[in-house]
């Protein structure tokens, strides 16, 4: 039974080295990006978890998986209603994975060390609120690093086309449907209505949605979507009971903070001091989930990935309210 269990034992390290080879060589044969999508599987078993991990498309990272198990010669996965499932392979090659990962993050921190200089101009489109309220304090350590980048931010709620290069890096909050994006969703904007404290002294605080009608508001002047919002999210009446008007939406925030009426504001903004009361926060919430996009042909161009990735990390922490930057509404 011993020397059974020996050699059974003995084909598995052997078969395990085996695998780890044919994995190292497949190097040879396949690009790194197969390894990242394997790697992301494993972590997350489903190719639309990996995928949003990625920020690839999910037929992409099905391609790359495919690549890998040609190039094995073995399925790294199969598929329950559980999820993806990895095989005996794909264990066996995970901690190797892993390795690599591993290594290849510190090659490119090594790569981005005070030698490696990022130059260049890299152009961000975002919000008027995102880009005046938000981006300026998360921009400001990665300009410090890297003093010969430029960055040219176009502020506009109309959605750029990527694909037209109009923009190298955009902050959306509808998920693009066009193909040949890098998207990763970096969390949830939330937006509630806010007075300030001598407002609701002044006026009292209101004690339903109807109620909001006879009370001095802040909201759109001639913009058709952001009246029909107004009108959808609020009531019927609350569009023509507006009694500040203007489309600008830093403008709108500033008429909120100056005590003029209610109005709708980003959450993490509104807290900022002096704090804004939230007005009928059970009432009404919104939640914009937000997105970071850029064209994949640029993620190979390093100093747009920098900023990229910088713009994902912070943004992701201003999105889960870890960070403070000046003030707003969406």
């Amino acid at each position: 039974m011993t020397a059974q269990c020996t050699g059974a034992t003995s084909d598995r390290i052997v078969k395990g080295v085996r695998m780890a080879s044919m994995f190292l060589m497949s190097l040879l044969a396949s690009d790194w990006e197969n390894q990242r999508a394997f790697l992301a599987v494993l972590r997350t078993g489903s190719l639309s978890a990996a995928a949003r991990e990625l920020g690839l498309a999910q037929p992409t990272v099905r391609r790359r998986i495919e690549a890998l198990e040609q190039a094995l010669g073995t399925p790294l996965f199969t598929r329950s209603p559980a999820g993806l499932l990895p095989t005996e392979a794909a264990r066996t090659l995970g901690p190797h994975a892993e390795a690599m990962a591993a290594a290849a993050a510190a090659f490119q921190r090594a790569a981005s060390g005070p030698r490696a200089e990022i130059s260049g101009t890299v152009r961000i489109t975002a919000s008027d609120m995102i880009g005046t309220q938000v981006l300026p304090g998360l921009i400001e350590p990665l300009m410090a690093r890297h003093p010969r980048l430029t960055l040219e931010v176009h502020l506009s709620n109309r959605t750029q086309d990527l694909l037209r290069q109009e923009a190298d890096i955009a902050v959306r909050m509808v998920r693009p449907t066009q193909s040949a994006l890098v998207i990763r969703a970096i969390g949830i904007v939330r937006l509630g209505l806010f007075a300030t404290p001598a407002f609701v002294e002044r006026h009292g605080m209101p004690e339903r949605l109807s109620d909001l009608s006879r009370y001095p508001l802040i909201g759109p002047d001639r913009d058709a979507a952001d009246l029909r919002a107004t009108e959808q999210l609020l009531g019927p009446d609350v569009p023509g009971a507006l009694t500040y008007r203007t489309d600008n939406h830093p403008a709108q925030f500033a008429a909120v903070r100056a005590g003029l009426g209610i109005g709708v504001c980003q959450v993490n903004l509104a807290a900022r001091p002096p704090a804004l009361i939230p007005i009928l926060p059970e009432a009404f919430e919104m939640r914009l989930d937000t997105y970071l996009v850029m064209h994949e042909d640029l993620k190979r161009v390093r100093r747009v990935r920098v900023v990229f990735d910088h713009l994902a990390r912070t943004l992701g922490a201003y999105c889960h309210g870890t960070t403070e930057p000046t003030s707003g509404v969406l």
